[in-house]
Parts: structure tokens; C-alpha cells; sequence
């Protein structure tokens, strides 16, 4: 059986409290792995506890989302409480061996209260940017990074992290993924050049935006994810995502490389195996 892997839902979050077992088990019948992804110490905790349930197929990652930082009014997006940061909490889920990643961890200055100090708040989500990034590289974790209308900004907080902590990376070894990238090729190539790679969702089974930029793209530098219950991919639109849906973004992307589904999930699953070491 063909193995995908969803590298980023959400199945900690509320939407899946009385489901999510079953979800999970649908899901790995398919032969769809999956990496749930915490925001802040609660659902991080959730996302180990739901992990640990299964002996394969199931990882997690922690971390601290930027729009989780205790400075800003709940924006609606994937918030479930603000946190006072503490490096302290995520290096002990580091510790956990279904842990495969620090992330979501990120800028995000779409959802920053214009009322309030934007600049503050700018040079705090970079602060525990930072504080995560060197984090991840003392336990040798990959990062799962979120942008959003910060991308110039992200790209000089890491160019910045890597220059100070040279002797913290590999050469071409990566460490990292934009999750659900949504930019163009020139900013994908910023990125691969600093040893990232880029994953996507269900967008692009309803927007040709990224068609022309996905048939040039290296087999090397993606993988593909749910993001789950976001996102969700054609023909299901309007219903909750689930990591059993990532087929159709695989299938979508086989499409417009002219490749069968199965050999863009062989690329996406190898490229997370040998990112996750999973």
C-alpha cells in the first residue's frame, strides 16, 4: 500500500473531540500517517497524548503559535488561549519520542490588533521565533514554521539564526517546512536555498495560482498536508478536513506534473521520513 503522510492537521483541536480516534484509525487503514501539530502547551499536549495512542503512524510536534502569544485578543483564527511563553514547557515535550517537530511556531502579522503596540507585539513573535528555532536545533527537531504577511521578516530572522548558529546545522541537510505555502517561486527558492522545504494543502486543488510554479518544482522540496479541519481540498469543500483527504492533494499535484498520485506521495512521504526521521 502506497503510504501518505498528512505533515500538518490539527486533529487536537475541539472539532474532532468526540471523533478523533476514529479519524485517526479510517485515516491509517488508508495508509495516510499523520503529524498533529500542537499551537501552544495545551493542544501540543493533546496532539502527544493523541501520538502516543498508536504505535506507528501517528507523530506529533510542539510549539507556540504566534498568534498564542499572551498580547492580542483572540483573532478567531486557530486560537485556544494566550499563553505567557516559556522555553521551559517545550523542551520537555522535546524530550518525548513522538515529538518529530517544534512548530506551528512562526510571524503572523495579518491578525495583529492595530490598536494596540504593532511593533511590540512584531518584536515579541520574533523573540520566541528565535527562542524556538535554537530550540529545535539543540535537539535536533525539524521546524514547522507559519507565515503569514511576515515572509521578508521570516526570511531575515532566519538568515540572521543561521549566520549566529553555524555550528548548529548541517549543509543541506534540512530542518524545516513552510507549512501551507502560499507564495509565488522567487520567495520558494529563498527559502530552499537556506535548506527549508514547502508543503501544501487543499488550496491548490481549487486555485491554479501555483500550477505553473508546481511543474517546475524539485521532487526534493515538498510535501503535502491537510491541515485538517482547514483547508479542505475539491471535491469536499465545505465540509471538515481529515488527514485521509491529503490523497487528493497528492493527486491533484500528480496531475499537473503529468506523475501518477502514488509517485507524488512516494516524493512527499520520502521527504518527510527523511525530515521527521519517522
Amino acid at each position: 500500500m502506497t503510504i501518505h503522510i498528512d505533515t500538518h492537521c490539527h486533529l487536537n483541536l475541539g472539532v474532532f473531540r468526540d471523533d478523533s480516534d476514529s479519524v485517526v484509525k479510517r485515516s491509517l487503514k488508508e495508509g495516510v500517517w499523520m503529524i498533529i501539530v500542537g499551537t501552544d502547551r495545551k493542544s501540543s499536549q493533546i496532539a502527544l497524548s493523541m501520538a502516543n495512542k498508536y504505535e506507528n503512524g501517528v507523530y506529533a510536534a510542539a510549539g507556540l503559535h504566534p498568534n498564542n502569544i499572551n498580547n492580542e485578543e483572540d483573532s478567531g483564527s486557530i486560537i485556544s488561549y494566550q499563553e505567557d511563553f516559556s522555553i521551559g514547557v517545550y523542551e520537555k515535550f522535546s524530550k518525548f519520542e513522538k515529538i518529530v517537530a517544534i512548530g506551528e511556531i512562526g510571524l503572523d502579522y495579518f491578525h495583529i490588533d492595530k490598536s494596540k503596540n504593532i511593533n511590540q507585539i512584531k518584536n515579541q513573535q520574533k523573540k520566541i521565533l528565535e527562542a524556538q528555532l535554537k530550540l529545535a536545533r539543540e535537539q535536533n527537531l525539524p521546524v514547522i514554521l507559519h507565515v503569514r504577511h511576515a515572509h521578508d521578516e521570516m526570511i531575515e530572522v532566519l538568515e540572521k539564526f543561521r549566520k549566529i548558529n553555524k555550528h548548529l546545522f548541517k549543509n543541506n541537510e534540512p530542518w524545516g517546512v513552510i507549512h501551507c505555502f502560499s507564495g509565488d517561486e522567487n520567495l520558494a527558492w529563498k527559502y530552499f536555498n537556506m535548506d527549508l522545504i514547502i508543503s501544501f494543502t487543499g488550496i491548490i486543488t481549487f486555485s491554479k495560482q501555483w500550477d505553473d510554479f508546481i511543474r517546475r518544482l524539485p521532487n526534493d522540496k515538498f510535501m503535502i498536508e491537510t491541515d485538517a479541519p482547514f483547508l479542505t481540498p475539491e471535491p469536499f469543500r465545505g465540509k471538515r478536513n481529515e488527514p485521509i483527504l491529503v490523497k487528493y492533494i497528492a493527486k491533484k499535484i500528480g496531475e499537473i506534473k503529468h506523475l501518477s498520485s502514488e509517485r507524488i506521495a512516494d516524493f512527499s512521504t520520502r521527504n518527510a521520513r527523511n525530515l521527521f526521521k519517522i
